[in-house]
C-alpha cells in the first residue's frame, strides 16, 4: 500500500498549483503527463490519468469474459490462438 502523503500547494492567479515532488513521484506523474480530478463534495481525488482510464476500462469489462464463455486461462489461450490463425490467413 502506498504511503499517505499530506502536503499543501498554493493556488496561483490562473488557478494553477505545483504538485509536490513526493506526490508526483508516488503517482508516477512526469512533465507533460495528464491527471484526472474527481470532485466529491468537499474532497478532490487526483489520479494519474492513464491509471484512471485503465481502472475505468477494467471496471467496465468486469464479468464480460465469463459472459462469452471465457472462464479459464486455457479458454483465453485458445481464443488468442484462433484469432491469430484467422489474422494469418488474411
Amino acid at each position: 500500500m502506498a504511503k499517505m502523503i499530506v502536503d499543501n500547494a498554493k493556488v496561483m492567479s490562473k488557478g494553477q498549483i505545483t504538485l509536490p515532488k513526493e506526490i508526483r513521484e508516488q503517482l508516477g506523474i512526469g512533465t507533460g503527463d495528464r491527471v484526472t480530478l474527481i470532485c466529491e463534495g468537499d474532497q478532490v481525488v487526483m489520479m494519474n490519468a492513464a491509471v484512471y482510464a485503465m481502472k475505468m476500462l477494467q471496471g467496465g469489462m468486469q464479468g464480460e469474459a465469463v459472459k462469452t464463455g471465457l472462464e479459464t486461462e486455457e479458454d483465453i489461450n485458445a481464443l488468442v490462438s484462433e484469432v491469430r490463425e484467422e489474422v494469418e490467413c488474411l
